[in-house]
């Protein structure tokens, strides 16, 4: 089978967007917490996430064209920092309800069941259920002409965890800690741990560390 430019364009727009949002493979899910100026917690679902650099250490996301009622990048903007939570099998379906549309003002934290937790000196809320946390400050947004999205880059300045999530070597186990994952917009998986390899060099044969 093969699909053209010309046939993408001349699908139709539900079709063609869940066979784009699903045709990579698995995403990274995180739950993204925020305050509005009000006070209110804010916290949505987001596939976007994406690894920019270890030093400084630099997580990215991409924002589809705003709304008047999304409030997230608007809430980022003010307040200079925001939490990545991840999703675990323990309250996927609370995570996916937050994709909901709900309006200005209204906490998804209050709507899906979930429970705010706060670190001291940092604005934003973390998502209690989540066995992983990380709080960013804002670095830098990148308005893209071509769609109308926005690319945000956020430095990590907190984590929190379980100790037993982290290995020796600084490796993070989300099989342990229940981390699902989501191809499209809503199939989500199980992380099955298949193996770790060694380093990739020119005349070193892969081994399974």
């Amino acid at each position: 089978m093969h699909i053209s430019a010309i046939t993408l364009k001349e699908m139709e727009k539900g079709y063609r967007t869940t066979l784009i949002n699903s045709l990579p493979g698995f995403k990274c899910l995180q739950l993204v917490g925020t305050i509005s100026e009000n006070g209110h917690s804010n916290v949505g679902v987001f596939n976007s996430i994406f690894h920019v650099g270890a030093s400084p250490a630099l997580l990215g996301m991409v924002f589809r064209p705003n709304s008047k009622d999304h409030d997230t990048l608007k809430n980022i903007e003010r307040t200079g920092n925001y939490t990545f939570n991840n999703v675990n099998e323990d309250f996927y379906q609370k995570a996916h309800q937050t994709s909901a549309r709900y309006p200005s003002g209204c906490s998804e934290f209050v709507e899906c069941g979930l429970t705010e937790f706060f670190i001291p000196e940092f604005e934003s809320p973390f998502v209690a259920e989540s066995t992983i946390k990380i709080g960013l400050d804002l670095k830098e947004i990148l308005p893209l002409k071509i769609n109308d999205t926005t690319i945000l880059i956020g430095e990590v300045v907190h984590i929190v965890l379980n100790e037993n999530l982290l290995r020796k070597d600084g490796y993070v186990d989300h099989e342990l800690a229940k981390t699902v994952t989501v191809s499209g917009l809503d199939s989500y998986f199980n992380a099955q741990h298949i193996s770790r390899l060694n380093y990739a060099k020119p005349n070193l044969p892969t081994s399974i560390l």
